[in-house]
């Protein structure tokens, strides 16, 4: 019985000197981080990850959020009122900066004692050059990297997981990785069957209208809408000069490339604007607005002497389908838009409803996309 009752004791204090392993995940950047999952508290690095965090974890979308990045409720407002009013509480979530602007308050996210930081690839250079990582890991915050800007096509899905298994919705996290690549497929199988296809050429500004002289001609290399453009059944002109996601065109180039159809992103950025001739297209836009500032924008030059404006293909797209997976929406417009033949019977608007219905917390409201082609507007 003294034998027995040693051995239990010496059971029990190997349990409490066994240390617990943390679990596991790998991260888009290739970093193996230890932590405890799910996570308990979790700081947003981009406050536009909840688009993809609402469709993980529907009503409980901010249950394990402890502040966030302000650039939802700067960049795309009209998504964050949608939130807002499903979730007034966060208004008064503490908001941070951008960390490539050295905005960001790392003692005041240390108050707020997460186990996680959130971030986009793309703050990796800024964040390893300022040795923020170890600062955050001295104070117990783990960083996780996700993408779905700088590599879309490659990244979206692993980011997906990524998050869903940060907050413990793995199963719900392989669901709209299903749906996104099967909406895609829509598009791309068909393309992959079609013979003699011709594809338009297309040139996508990015983000005019918001600042200053709105010069031309910020554009996307081979990723991001770049790809989108590709993917849908058209020839995006800034791959053949440009082999980043990100570059600009002079106007001389633009001239000479001559595009079949001309395309901008845009949003509502009157927070952060400072002459409002955007296309402010996004989530319960006005068309008819949206119709004249798209106008607007194509009376600079180069855009008033190309053809493609004068025969009214212009279209608009909301900016902010560059860094969310919900990229097969512009993906099944665009090709409505490149191949109108080929994609009668598609429905982008219903596929992005029936998104809303079986994954996302707020109702759908139509105003993504703008056109000032005449045909497309039926």
């Amino acid at each position: 019985m003294i034998f027995k009752s040693a051995r239990l004791m010496l059971g029990f204090v190997a349990c409490l000197t066994t240390p617990v392993l943390a679990d596991t995940l790998t991260d888009v950047a290739g970093r193996t981080v230890e932590l405890d999952l799910p996570a308990k508290r979790v700081l947003l690095g981009e406050g536009r990850q909840v688009h993809v965090l609402a469709a993980l974890k529907g009503d409980d979308t901010f249950k394990n959020i402890v502040g966030w990045r302000d650039d939802l409720i700067i960049k795309d407002p009209d998504s964050y009122a949608g939130y807002l009013e499903k979730f007034p509480e966060i208004s008064s979530l503490p908001r941070f900066g951008y960390i490539p602007q050295g905005k960001f308050d790392l003692e005041s996210a240390i108050k707020l004692a997460p186990d996680v930081l959130t971030m986009n690839i793309e703050s990796k250079a800024a964040i390893d050059e300022s040795g923020l990582e170890q600062k955050a890991e001295a104070a117990g915050i783990k960083l996780v990297y996700v993408d779905f800007r700088s590599d879309p096509e490659r990244n979206s899905n692993a980011s997906i997981e990524i998050l869903g298994k940060l907050f413990g919705a793995e199963e719900k996290a392989k669901e709209f990785v299903a749906f996104r690549n099967e909406q895609i497929a829509l598009v791309t199988d068909r393309l992959a069957q079609a013979k003699d296809l011709k594809r338009p050429t297309v040139f996508i500004e990015q983000a005019p209208g918001i600042w200053g002289g709105i010069e031309c001609c910020r554009t996307f290399g081979p990723y991001n809408f770049g790809e989108m453009i590709d993917m849908s059944g058209g020839h995006n002109i800034g791959a053949d000069v440009l082999t980043t996601t990100f570059g600009t065109l002079n106007p001389e180039q633009l001239i000479v490339a001559n595009p079949d159809m001309v395309m901008v992103t845009g949003s509502n950025w009157a927070a952060d604007s400072d002459v409002n001739a955007f296309v402010p297209v996004g989530r319960g836009a006005d068309p008819e607005l949206n119709k004249a500032r798209l106008k607007g924008l194509m009376e600079r030059s180069p855009f008033a002497m190309l053809p493609a404006v004068e025969n009214g293909k212009v279209y608009a797209v909301w900016h902010q389908f560059y860094g969310v997976p919900y990229d097969f929406v512009p993906i099944q417009q665009f090709a409505k838009w490149f191949q109108p033949d080929l994609f009668k019977d598609l429905d982008p608007e219903q596929s992005f409803r029936t998104f809303h219905e079986r994954f996302l917390p707020i109702a759908y409201k139509p105003g993504y996309f703008a056109s000032l082609d005449e045909a497309a507007n039926k």
